[in-house]
C-alpha cells in the first residue's frame, strides 16, 4: 500500500491494525507520561466493538502471562544465582590445588589439568545456565515451578495449622 492510495481503498489485515495500534497507543502514553485506567480500557475495547466479556478473558490470558513472565524471572535469577555459588566452589578448589602445587613442587604442573578440566565444567554451567530457550531449559523451568508450587503448599497449610493451634 502506498501512502497515495485514497483512504476507502486502504484495508489491513488483523495483524496490521494490531501492530499499528499498539504503535498508536505506546506513542500516545509517551506523550502523556501516564497509564491507562480500567475505565479507559473498557472505553477503547468498546469503541472497537470488543464484547465487555471477550475483554475480560483477554485480561485474565493476560494476567497469566505475566504471572508466566514473573516466575521464568525469578527462576533465572534462581539459576544464576546458584551458578555464582557454584563458579565460587570452582574458584576455591582450583585455588587449593593451584597452592598444593606450587608448594610441593615449586610450581604450577599438574594443577593445569585439574584447571584445565574445571574450567571446561564452568564452561559447560554458562551454557546450561544461561540458556532460556530449549527443551532442557523447559524441562527445568517444569521441575522448579513444581517444586516453588508444593513448597507453596506446605507453606500455606503449615501456616493455616499454626494459626488455628494459636487460636
Amino acid at each position: 500500500m502506498t501512502a497515495f492510495e485514497p483512504k476507502s481503498i486502504r484495508s489491513y489485515s488483523q495483524e496490521e491494525v494490531q501492530q499499528i495500534l499498539q504503535l498508536a497507543i505506546a506513542s500516545h502514553a509517551e506523550n502523556i507520561d501516564r497509564e491507562f485506567s480500567y475505565q479507559e480500557l473498557i472505553e477503547i475495547a468498546a469503541e472497537l466493538e470488543i464484547s465487555p466479556d471477550t475483554l475480560q478473558l483477554a485480561e485474565r490470558d493476560w494476567q497469566t502471562q505475566q504471572s508466566e513472565v514473573q516466575r521464568r524471572q525469578v527462576f533465572n535469577l534462581y539459576r544464576r544465582g546458584r551458578f555464582k555459588k557454584r563458579l565460587g566452589n570452582y574458584a576455591i578448589v582450583n585455588t587449593f590445588f593451584i597452592l598444593v602445587d606450587l608448594i610441593s613442587g615449586g610450581g604450577v604442573s599438574w594443577a593445569l589439568y585439574i584447571l584445565l578440566f574445571c574450567s571446561f565444567l564452568v564452561g559447560l554451567d554458562i551454557w546450561n545456565t544461561f540458556q532460556t530457550q530449549g527443551e532442557d531449559y523447559e524441562k527445568a523451568f517444569q521441575r522448579w515451578n513444581r517444586k516453588h508450587q508444593i513448597k507453596q503448599t506446605i507453606n500455606s497449610v503449615l501456616n493455616r495449622c499454626f494459626k488455628a493451634l494459636q487460636t
